[in-house]
């Protein structure tokens, strides 16, 4: 019989720290003043109660070890409900938000989207801002744990690639889960302090400083402000992009750095993929500027930049409306935020990896046909590749391909039109944040979607951030008879 109790335990001890971390942004609200500070002491109470309660009332089925549908209804799971108790604050705020524009709010900002429902936000009480910074900052962390931890020892997408230097973890998914995420969280919360030192220094308030941290290493995309990046033009852009493309690298290899070893990251070849892909569309950009926009060299350098590193990292900040460039960067920027960053990062989408296994494949293929006799078998980085993550690679490829179709086609149902349809698809099962078009574009948002859009569009994101088929597994009916 499948026994729930260890999954259950686990998501009540995450809920009661979700809602223990509510205080924070209560203390938030009481030094500026303001009475929101009730609202998330309620929440806090309410969370926590709940989450101590699903903990206590299944602690004595734990275990050491999970089975592989455990972990993956757990992987699962905790996406459910963390958004679900992230949504109380925003539901019993001054603001007063509707359920659905609250969960599809938490949704987006627990899965590092930053696809917003939210207007007026430079009037809006600081603790609700702040509640939103941290909820992508703790999915930052969460999902980073989550392809380290999990998604190797559950073969997702070809993350099995990565499982020697995941740390083996099966039998032990629990304890080891925890102390990979202490590694974790010291690189984190030091480059995040870091990132907010160097905000204040290029001139952001300390508020907008800590905020924009937050969700710039989640590469969440979350903003302060209605008008996004745009409102900190200039030197802090340079800032945000170093940081977004620190964030949107393989944590193993800070790991490793830290412990003493600089090879791994000189010689990672998906870094250097990753790198080579933001320099080679940032100068395109930057030369498409010049020539088609008349503009100067350092901002059209400097718009490029941030821009195609906020889309590939699937941050989503945006400085500018880039729509009004024309109709090139428009067509870019949609298929460099299908490319994403690296895997063990926080940065969202397809990942280069995956990419790079698909060209060996390919290449190895073509080589085939030319010489028939020949044994090629597709590699990365120097390694050959076993046709079980080749396999899992493609079955990714063709379900994310399929998501994307599916949930355009529904949202059209919905009476959206064809840009916003499809780029609303791409924007959530990738996690990139804006969209394309008059509405959801990155000088709109999402708040004028009908409801339905809304729960597709959250449900979507879900699946998007634990790589499709985490999620789809869970409705295979044999997952459940295994």
């Amino acid at each position: 019989m499948f026994d729930l109790r260890p999954v259950v335990y686990v998501i009540g001890l995450l809920v009661a720290a979700l809602g223990v971390t509510m205080l924070i942004p209560m203390g938030v609200d009481l030094y500026y003043d303001s009475p929101g500070w009730a609202v998330f002491l309620e929440s806090a109470v309410i969370t926590t109660m709940i989450g101590a309660s699903m903990a206590l009332a299944t602690a004595n089925g734990v275990g050491e070890g999970l089975s592989i549908q455990q972990t993956f209804l757990l992987t699962t799971g905790v996406w459910v409900a963390l958004p679900i108790f992230g949504a109380l604050p925003f539901v019993l705020s001054e603001v007063g938000v509707r359920p659905v524009d609250a969960f599809f709010e938490a949704m987006s900002g627990l899965t590092t989207t930053g696809s917003t429902v939210l207007s007026g936000l430079d009037d809006m009480p600081k603790g609700l801002l702040f509640w939103r910074a941290l909820l992508q900052w703790y999915g930052g962390i969460g999902i980073i744990v989550v392809a380290m931890v999990f998604l190797p020892e559950l073969r997702v997408g070809g993350m099995q690639i990565f499982r020697s230097e995941a740390f083996d973890t099966m039998g032990k998914v629990l304890p080891r889960a925890a102390q990979i995420a202490g590694r974790i969280s010291q690189i984190y919360v030091g480059l995040t302090l870091l990132c907010a030192a160097t905000y204040v220094a290029v001139g952001l308030p300390p508020f907008e400083a800590v905020y924009h941290s937050l969700t710039t290493l989640s590469t969440g995309g979350f903003s302060s402000t209605d008008r996004s990046f745009g409102a900190f033009q200039g030197a802090p852009e340079y800032v945000a992009s170093v940081f977004m493309i620190l964030a949107s690298l393989p944590f193993v290899r800070y790991i490793q750095l830290l412990a003493g070893t600089a090879q791994p990251i000189l010689r990672d070849s998906q870094i250097r993929v990753y790198l080579t892909i933001i320099l080679t569309i940032t100068l395109a950009m930057t030369l498409f500027r010049l020539v088609a926009n008349g503009d100067h060299l350092e901002h059209g350098f400097r718009e490029g930049l941030f821009n195609v590193t906020s889309i590939i990292s699937g941050t989503g900040y945006a400085s500018v409306d880039y729509q009004l460039w024309g109709a090139f960067p428009v067509v870019v920027f949609f298929f460099v935020g299908l490319i994403g960053g690296c895997a063990g990062s926080t940065a969202c989408s397809i990942k280069v990896f995956r990419y790079q296994l698909l060209f060996s494949s390919i290449k190895a293929q073509i080589r085939a046909i030319h010489s028939p006799h020949g044994l090629f078998m597709p590699r990365y980085a120097g390694r050959r590749v076993d046709e079980e993550v080749l396999s899992s690679v493609m079955g990714f490829f063709v379900f994310f391909v399929v998501t994307l179709g599916i949930v355009a086609v529904l949202l059209g149902m919905t009476g959206l039109d064809f840009t916003t349809s499809v780029s609303g698809a791409a924007t959530a099962v990738a996690n990139i944040g804006p969209g394309l078009g008059d509405i959801i574009g990155p000088a709109g948002n999402f708040g004028s979607l009908n409801d339905t859009a809304k729960w597709i569009l959250a449900l979507t994101m879900l699946i998007g951030r634990l790589e499709v088929l985490a999620v789809y597994v869970l409705f295979t009916v044999s997952f459940w008879r295994g």
